[in-house]
């Protein structure tokens, strides 16, 4: 392995951050009505943050694979969108310091990126790793959003329900950060949001509050959520009414809302059951192409 010390650079100057709670949100995995981006976004637009760390992007992103965005005007290149990778030092509306990393999942060196990281958690007092992410299930929009929590030790995630068994699933970048950081001793969870299948391809603000929710639980912070709550509310109001025109999207909402009742009647078995394996991103994108392909056209009752 490199040296992971050459993969990034710390600001000359960083404030007074206490014993920090780092808070991994990075893009390239599954995010299900981009709930870990609308949680991400949030918080870096509604509180107090500046970049203290920033990553060799050049190292660990493949253009050719997610090729960023240029503008071009008339006859010439007026901008270049450059990926970046960091850690924001961000304040919570108490004035309490957690760390947002954000950016591109790195595309190669992931066990460098993870020794890394390592190295500014000893060097920046990070007292706990927390992960977002937000994945499709077989859950209804009308009922109390829900979450798969995780982590290297049960009492960090005493109260969540249970909801998946034993799986294999897709690995990410984040994951297993969180996996090796766990390992090394640093109390290590995260947060998977459920977001209903039917609307993973939407923005869906609800699991968004869900995700801070469980963050500021789970970091003792105190994070608002007012634009959030009002985007969530206006979000349902629109999916309950295209709910509304269509029988078979209704009976849809329906099926799941009683293997939902069932489940948290203790009458039902999990939502994924122990052996299982759930889908990679690129079956999960298929599978959405094929549910939209089915939709009515413009002409028709447009589909959620």
């Amino acid at each position: 392995m490199l040296d992971p010390i050459g993969l990034f650079e710390v600001a000359a100057t960083i404030p007074e951050l206490g014993s920090p709670v780092l808070v991994q949100a990075l893009d390239g995995f599954v995010d299900a009505g981009s709930a870990t981006r609308l949680a991400r976004d949030h918080l870096l637009s509604v509180l107090d943050a500046e970049v203290i760390v920033t990553f060799d992007v050049d190292q660990l992103y493949d253009y050719r694979a997610r090729r960023p965005e240029m503008l071009f005007m008339s006859d010439h290149w007026e901008s270049y969108k450059a990926p970046q990778l960091a850690i924001h030092a961000v304040r919570d509306a108490a004035g309490v310091y957690f760390l947002l990393l954000t950016g591109p999942e790195p595309d190669s060196q992931w066990e460098r990126f993870a020794a890394a990281v390592a190295v500014l958690v000893e060097r920046l007092g990070v007292r706990m790793l927390v992960g977002l992410n937000a994945i499709p299930m077989g859950v209804p929009h009308t009922r109390p959003g829900g979450v798969i929590a995780h982590a290297n030790s049960a009492e960090l995630i005493a109260g969540y329900t249970n909801w998946v068994g034993t799986v294999l699933v897709p690995s990410s970048a984040g994951h297993m950060l969180e996996f090796r950081l766990g390992a090394g001793g640093l109390d290590s969870l995260g947060f998977a949001a459920n977001v209903p299948h039917y609307l993973a391809n939407l923005e869906y603000p609800a699991a968004a509050i869900t995700l801070v929710e469980c963050l500021a639980r789970a970091g003792h912070l105190d994070l608002p959520m007012d634009a959030l709550q009002v985007a969530a509310q206006l979000s349902r109001a629109d999916i309950d009414k295209q709910v509304e025109a269509s029988e078979e999207v209704a009976a849809v909402v329906h099926a799941l809302e009683r293997q939902y009742d069932e489940i948290a009647a203790g009458r039902g078995s999990r939502l994924v059951a122990d052996g299982a394996s759930l889908p990679s991103a690129e079956e999960l994108g298929a599978e959405f192409e094929r549910y939209l392909s089915q939709q009515p056209g413009p002409d028709d009752t447009p589909p959620i």
